[in-house]
């Protein structure tokens, strides 16, 4: 009897593992993890994503529809086929001709909803391979996570819905959190805060003021500190009054947060670089223009809604109202989320409701404080929180947008100068890419409004060139069967430029197919073979170094990446089907070691690259597990 006992037991016991075991445990349904799940599925691996709340898709579900990339083409894979889903949407919903369709800028371009609407699709598409549970909650502490010789062997999760404790089971973790809170349970060094310049020599590091498009100014010492850049909501508004829900007065208003905007918008104040040549008198006379009724001359200045929040057009007139870089005053909430990545979530709720008041109260303070000047209020009445989107949160984003949480110190790290050109031409090519991108150093501020500074500390941009991504960003060297495609590894400034949601869509399709690699060959993370990684992400479309003349259509681009990334192609143009030069070709045979064939102003550049590329990769066949067709 007590045998048949115990065998029960053990059944039960196995049927539960069973249950709740993976090919890939994903905590985040954040857009890194669900790429990282749909290219795994379509390598036939599963996958259960496990999400906090009762959505997922992360910020581009929460009002970041203006997507934040700087050369269209730099990330593809599963990232475009995301945009042109978004096309095709508008194309088939309104016409292609349609206002709509104008408005998605070729899908890049899009509504909460839409965004939303299309990761359910990618996902609902592998139904069989990944499985989505939200109101799951990890939280970031060692005794949530087992570890045995150096691999995850299960996390312990809370389901918010009935509170009782989950256990999850996996061959690969990863830690797809805006805030890394997997990576830190399972102990990964991390970085918080801002390196100084004497760390890395990064230009924009540590302490800074500067102005917009402009030098710095007075106080900035380019110390490292433990400050973080702001968050905020990414807001959907219309001016549409037929789809608007007007702006309304939170419960906790305090007038006095917003009482400086008065000045800003008399005056004309600003924090762009045409602020050197405003005078004194200049904003006595814009002052005086206000007051009767007509709006701001200051050089450089914006008005109405504007002033608040920096508008980008979506379909079905709304924007993305994201913060006014030019603004001392805006919808980022500097300094009071400075806990937020190694908080408890019962301390970031707090946060969230908190920062979600304060925007309320700004709109609602822009719209009707009667020390604003009437043409400005009137200027900004137009506007309304749109009323077809977040139907079950008051028509509020959902979701905090956590810029930076925890930044991971792993098998690479990226800095500044990774996205850097070099001596006029590109930043430095790295041979074991896993996606290209394109992006500014770009950081929000990490300190509120400073009496005589030009800008809040550390708002900045600065142009970078697309560049290579290592895969080593993502591999952490402390565990051997967990990615982080999100909370990468890199310094402030190197992760203001990796923290857009394309490319971390591009590194959570690099983890799918990783993860996929791993699984197969039966190997640690760090032990798979790069090169089978980058051919199964040219397979599946990606793109690992950026060129010009180039697209993954193009009958030859795997061999141009493949020789791209090696350092064959240094220029943006790949110009197949020029004639080759002397200096080219003495090039390529000292690179190859290998004697070409080639007349000078006779042959294209196409055939000699042919020759090399058959040299040097041979006719290695993939292993027998991966096909085209997955």
């Amino acid at each position: 009897m007590r045998l048949k006992l115990i065998i029960m037991l053990l059944f039960v016991t196995l049927s539960a593992i069973c249950q709740n075991s993976y090919d890939l445990v994903i905590v985040g349904g954040n857009p890194g993890g669900i790429m990282a799940a749909v290219q795994a599925a379509r390598l036939g691996k599963t996958s259960v994503i496990l999400e906090r709340t009762e959505h997922i898709g992360g910020l581009p579900a929460n009002g970041l529809g203006a997507t934040d990339i700087n050369t269209r083409g730099a990330t593809t894979g599963l990232f475009l086929e995301f945009v042109n889903r978004v096309k095709e949407h508008y194309t088939k919903m309104f016409g292609p001709i349609s206002r709509q369709v104008i408005d998605c800028s070729d899908g890049y371009h899009f509504e909460p909803s839409v965004a939303a609407k299309i990761f359910n699709e990618m996902i609902r598409e592998q139904d069989s391979k990944i499985t989505v549970l939200k109101m799951r909650q990890f939280d970031s502490d060692p005794a949530h996570i087992k570890i045995v010789d150096n691999k995850i062997k299960k996390i312990t999760i809370k389901n918010r819905l009935t509170g009782e404790t989950e256990e999850y089971f996996g061959k690969i973790f990863i830690d797809a959190t805006y805030e890394g809170d997997l990576g830190a349970a399972a102990n990964i060094p991390f970085r918080i805060g801002r390196e100084g310049y004497n760390e890395f020599q990064e230009i924009g590091a540590g302490k800074i003021y500067k102005y917009w498009d402009g030098p710095t100014g007075s106080g900035s010492s380019f110390q490292g500190d433990n400050a973080v850049q702001s968050y905020n909501y990414r807001l959907c508004l219309t001016n549409n009054p037929q789809n608007g829900v007007p702006f309304h007065k939170p419960e906790n208003y305090n007038r006095e947060e917003y009482l400086s905007l008065v000045e800003d918008v008399l005056l004309g104040k600003h924090t762009g670089i045409e602020m050197l040549s405003v005078t004194k008198k200049m904003q006595e006379e814009n002052k005086q223009r206000i007051l009767k009724g007509d709006s701001t001359n200051i050089p450089g200045d914006i008005w109405g809604i504007k002033k608040l929040t920096n508008m980008v057009t979506l379909p079905n007139s709304k924007t993305d109202a994201n913060n006014q870089h030019l603004a001392f005053i805006s919808t980022d909430l500097p300094e009071e989320n400075w806990g937020w990545a190694t908080s408890s979530w019962e301390w970031r709720d707090k946060f969230a409701e908190r920062l979600k008041n304060y925007t309320l109260g700004l709109l609602w303070f822009a719209q009707n404080d009667k020390a604003l000047p009437l043409s400005f209020r009137k200027a900004v009445a137009h506007w309304q929180f749109a009323k077809d989107e977040y139907t079950d949160n008051a028509n509020f984003p959902r979701q905090v947008y956590v810029r930076e949480g925890r930044r991971f110190e792993c098998s690479y790290f990226f800095t500044a100068k990774d996205a850097l050109p070099m001596e006029d031409k590109r930043p430095p090519i790295c041979p074991n890419s896993i996606t290209a991108s394109h992006y500014v150093l770009d950081s929000h501020a990490v300190r509120k409004r400073e009496n005589g500074k030009i800008h809040l500390d550390g708002f900045l941009s600065y142009p970078s060139a697309p560049y290579t991504v290592p895969w080593g960003v993502i591999l952490p060297k402390e565990v051997d069967n967990l990615l982080l495609p999100v909370a990468v590894s890199g310094s402030h400034i190197g992760f203001s430029t990796l923290r857009m949601e394309p490319c971390w869509m591009a590194l959570g399709q690099a983890a799918g197919v990783a993860s996929s690699i791993a699984i197969e060959s039966n190997c640690k993370m760090k032990n798979i073979s790069i090169e089978l990684l980058q051919d199964i992400l040219l397979d599946n479309n990606a793109t690992l170094i950026y060129f010009n003349d180039l697209t993954p259509q193009n009958p030859h681009f795997q061999m141009v990446q493949y020789l791209g990334i090696r350092g064959y192609l240094p220029e943006w143009s790949a110009c197949l089907n020029e004639k080759i030069s002397q200096q080219t070709l003495e090039f390529w045979t000292r690179k190859s070691g290998i004697q070409l064939k080639a007349e000078i102003g006779k042959t294209l550049r196409i055939e000699v690259l042919k020759d090399i590329y058959d040299m040097l990769k041979g006719n290695t066949n993939p292993p027998k597990y991966y096909s085209k067709t997955h």
